[in-house]
């Protein structure tokens, strides 16, 4: 009973939810995860039977195994979606997780990449004009330059692309909709790639899609596809750091409040349901807001003796 349960909310996430693959495996990991751990403590019981006492033990378990605060959140947090699932479809009576609050800590900055190192990187994609260049040059633009998620980049497709307004219209976690803009540069990079990757790739290989990006078989790429593109290029770059796609997201919003943009207005091109979200971004800029204190209050400067 407990694995039709499971079941029937991985096929609604997938379903109803539209969520990514990868998204469904990570939820159905922090399922295996609880279930494990009652094996392990005395049996697992049925699903409409486990209390908050199991819950709290297992809080427990997780601190005293050290993990992340963001692991133990998002573990907490699949198991009270499927809890919501199966009390919203009378197959649970309760949720054991629903008011279980972690402790407040200090939230980590969102690691990014100053304008310098963007410039860097930009160059590193230009490659030497071989076709998967021009690919790799327009993933960077478009990333960089929208704030997209990898895996937003990865399922556009050709008519979610105007040209005449420079917009794109993204479809984000839950198959939420929102409109992102994008510049001359992107315009550029993009035009580019479709002249001289993506149409002979799609020739040679007798491909008829209209994912944008691709492999360099014709076929859609992937997000893990996305990252080593990424990974390659920094290692061309004078750049020591490490680099992820999110990275990208997180430079976009930085740079875009850095520059004086709205917070509500980065919040919409993001994505985010909540503004709370979006304002974690505000720390990072704090560097800006110093530099300006200093350059431009008259009291904030030394005095002369």
């Amino acid at each position: 009973m407990s694995e039709n349960l499971e079941a029937l909310f991985l096929q609604y996430l997938k379903v109803e939810r539209q969520y990514s693959d990868d998204t469904i495996i990570a939820y159905q990991e922090d399922m295996n995860d609880f279930t494990h751990f009652l094996d392990e403590n005395g049996g697992m019981k049925a699903w409409n039977q486990i209390d908050k006492l199991d819950v709290q033990v297992y809080l427990s378990y997780l601190n005293d195994q050290h993990y992340a605060r963001t692991t133990i959140s998002r573990r907490i947090s699949s198991l009270r979606s499927f809890y919501n699932f199966l009390t919203r479809n009378d197959l649970a009576t309760k949720n054991p997780f629903e008011n279980i609050v972690l402790k407040k800590h200090q939230h980590h900055l969102p690691r990014f990449f100053y304008e310098q190192e963007m410039t860097a990187l930009f160059e590193a994609a230009k490659g030497t004009g071989k076709p998967l260049d021009f690919r790799n040059e327009a993933i960077l633009e478009i990333l960089y330059g929208t704030g997209m998620r990898a895996s937003e980049c990865t399922s556009l497709t050709l008519n979610q692309i105007d040209f005449s307004t420079h917009m794109i219209l993204v479809r984000g976690k839950g198959d939420k909709e929102r409109y992102v803009m994008f510049g001359s540069y992107a315009e550029r990079a993009l035009k580019k790639y479709f002249d001289e990757c993506r149409t002979p790739l799609m020739t040679k290989y007798h491909h008829e899609h209209d994912i944008v990006f691709i492999n360099q078989h014709g076929e859609p790429i992937t997000s893990t596809g996305v990252e080593y593109v990424l990974n390659q290029v920094i290692k061309k770059s004078s750049l020591t750091a490490d680099i992820h796609p999110h990275m990208l997201r997180h430079t976009f919003a930085t740079h875009m409040l850095n520059n004086g943009a709205d917070m509500r207005t980065v919040q919409e091109l993001l994505g985010h349901s909540s503004l709370s979200t979006t304002q974690i971004y505000t720390h990072v800029t704090t560097e800006h807001l110093q530099s300006d204190y200093q350059k431009y209050f008259p009291r904030a400067k030394k005095e002369n003796k």
